[in-house]
């Protein structure tokens, strides 16, 4: 049964997958080079006992003793071809090793949300291990240190995000809400720095208004609950959030008007348009993504047995349009984003880390991470 597995997807999308970012980080070539030192290392042992016992015999009186000394001398001759042989292998598939082994591809377990860059030209896909960049067909690593960003919110002048800073980084854990103007290259901390993780939160496209669900009680937040800053996180005002049904699992803030808010839940979704105050239920659909456009359109992912939809709504007419997306087995939209200079052109991760692209708005799509993996620049 899905309903109950995808209650739980944005818990299992921000769960830590070190283990299994390990191994995806162990190539082909790599195997290849353990083997050959592995091999390098028993000829040479094997030719070296050889050819001790060989020496042994140097002075043998008895022929079965010469014969035998003769037989360990070839046997030596052969092990020493063989390790030299396999260093020769060492060699090569260190080389290849050190250059990737051949095509590099990506390999993320989670994906913990989408965006993209100010100029359009990149999707911004943030995951356990940093922020991997799509663009020209192909997956690259994003600058600046692997962080592993949650609660992440494209803005048009950079992002927005809480999380956790990469293994060997001098950064305090957890990161409260940080924010960078360069793709991540250079993290700025803003609010409850080493106290709070927001696994939910939200940022106004254009004016940088912030709305987190608070988990616990910080130095700002003295209590659990909806919050909100204008000011860069120097100030939180906590909210009523009357009206919301069930444990939030997607919010996502109007561009413009930042009195706007949308929460989804297992439960359907809720408006605001008083600052999270007070909350108009409009579905009673399980939503498992939110996204404002820049004209304030807002996207909904949604879960009814047996099958995931995206839905466009306008937030005034109340009127929705169902868009066309590829079928999703057992699966549902994680994560939504429209190109800031290309209205056509959308994007949106799966709680089973497939990538969809489309350049028609909508029309037709193409996957470009399957399951976490996507070919990455040579």
């Amino acid at each position: 049964m899905i309903i109950p597995g995808l209650s739980l997807l944005p818990a299992q999308a921000l769960a830590h997958g070190a283990e299994e970012e390990a191994k995806a980080g162990i190539t082909l070539s790599t195997y290849f080079l353990i083997g050959t030192v592995l091999l390098f290392v028993l000829f040479l042992i094997l030719y070296g006992v050889a050819a001790y016992k060989a020496k042994q015999l140097h002075n043998a009186k008895k022929q079965e003793d010469r014969y035998r000394r003769q037989q360990l001398t070839k046997t030596a001759n052969r092990f020493r071809v063989a390790w030299i042989l396999s260093l020769t292998g060492v060699i090569i598939s260190g080389a290849a090793a050190s250059i990737g082994g051949g095509p590099k591809e990506m390999s993320v377990p989670h994906i913990h949300g989408l965006g993209y860059s100010i100029d359009g030209e990149r999707i911004l896909m943030p995951a356990h291990n940093g922020i991997m960049t799509f663009s020209e067909r192909h997956w690259s690593q994003g600058p600046g240190e692997k962080h592993d960003y949650m609660g992440f919110s494209a803005v048009d002048n950079g992002f927005y995000s809480s999380g956790h800073p990469a293994e060997g980084s001098n950064k305090k854990n957890p990161f409260g809400v940080v924010k960078s103007t360069d793709e991540g290259k250079n993290v700025q901390t803003l609010a409850v720095y080493g106290e709070t993780d927001f696994h939910l939160m939200g940022a106004s496209y254009s004016t940088k208004a912030i709305y987190v669900i608070n988990p616990q009680p910080n130095t700002q937040m003295k209590s659990p609950g909806l919050y909100y800053s204008k000011d860069d996180g120097k100030t939180w005002t906590p909210t009523g959030m009357q009206g919301v049904a069930g444990d939030p699992a997607a919010i996502a803030v109007h561009p413009t008007n930042d009195a706007v808010v949308a929460i989804g839940t297992e439960q359907g979704l809720f408006l605001s348009k008083d600052s999270g105050q007070n909350f108009e239920n409009l579905s009673d659909t399980q939503v498992t993504s939110l996204y404002f456009n820049q004209k304030g359109s807002l996207f909904i992912g949604n879960y009814r047995a047996p099958a995931a939809s995206l839905l466009q709504l306008d937030i005034d007419t109340k009127q929705t349009i169902e868009m066309k997306i590829p079928e999703l087995t057992e699966d549902a939209v994680a994560y939504f984003a429209q190109n800031p200079k290309n209205p056509n052109e959308f994007a949106f991760a799966t709680f089973n880390t497939d990538v969809f692209l489309s350049e028609d708005a909508g029309e037709t799509w193409t996957k470009i991470a399957d399951k976490g993996k996507g070919k990455m620049e040579d």
